[in-house]
């Protein structure tokens, strides 16, 4: 799917700007900005060749709906999401071992949008969310992401549990993150092609995405709290998998 979305937020539009300048539509920057930001916005505005539209705070905040929007938003063209279909697809063309993030059922945006800018970070080929019962890239998941939501490869599957074994059959190693799982992720290998699963906020992996899995792990906890936020646990997981491959993040 693909329509017309607001971003939000200095990092977001600065990022398309300067990024990916063709698919920004429209800016809007609030009228009594005059300071070193909006000067930044405005500078890459003009080098992308995009009009930039001085409103008042409230026609502003009316626009984004009262979101936090740090005194600029844009219009841009709609990511293209993928399907399942694209996933393999795009898996296959890689010539070296992908590293893939499935989420299950993340619901919060602020979740999603920290684990995508996590996942440009260290190079992930793919991000994948269950259409149903998940957050997908919404406005408030774009600010969060800083821009990584345009740069990473973003997928809506119909069926995860479907997905995961059309990954496996393509050779692809799953593990999942389990806080009762007996193995501990950092005595796991995961220099090989690996798709990473980690589960929705305070519930974990839905029972069939568990079992699915060919391996589940846990982060050993030391303290007195039983469990890391997701976004927080992405971090983890995925630079676990860049240090073990020693690639510095050059996955594809």
């Amino acid at each position: 799917m693909s329509e017309p979305q607001l971003v939000y937020g200095f990092h977001s539009v600065l990022a398309l700007l300067q990024q990916d300048p063709d698919k920004v539509q429209q800016v809007w920057l609030e009228a009594s900005r005059r300071d070193k930001r909006s000067r930044e916005i405005l500078q890459a505005a003009e080098q992308a060749g995009r009009n930039v539209i001085r409103l008042p705070r409230d026609e502003l905040d009316e626009l984004v709906e009262g979101a936090r929007h740090q005194g600029v938003a844009a219009r841009i063209k709609g990511s293209v999401i993928g399907d399942e279909r694209a996933l393999l697809a795009r898996l296959g063309a890689i010539d070296v071992p992908p590293l893939v993030l499935l989420l299950d059922g993340v619901q919060d945006p602020h979740n999603l949008g920290a684990c995508l800018r996590t996942a440009d970070a260290a190079g992930a080929d793919a991000v994948v969310v269950p259409r149903d019962r998940a957050c997908s890239l919404t406005p408030t998941v774009r600010k969060v992401a800083a821009g990584a939501a345009d740069r990473v490869p973003f997928f809506q599957v119909t069926n995860l549990v479907r997905t995961i074994k059309a990954i496996q059959d393509m050779g692809i190693w799953v593990a999942g993150l389990d806080a009762k799982a007996e193995h501990d992720l950092f005595d796991q290998r995961l220099d090989f092609p690996l798709a990473l699963v980690l589960g929705a906020e305070g519930k974990g992996l839905r029972r069939l995405t568990r079992e699915t899995c060919d391996a589940l792990v846990s982060l050993p906890m030391m303290g007195s709290v039983a469990s890391l936020n997701v976004s927080v646990t992405t971090g983890i997981c995925l630079y676990e998998a860049v240090r073990q491959r020693g690639l510095r993040g050059e996955f594809s």
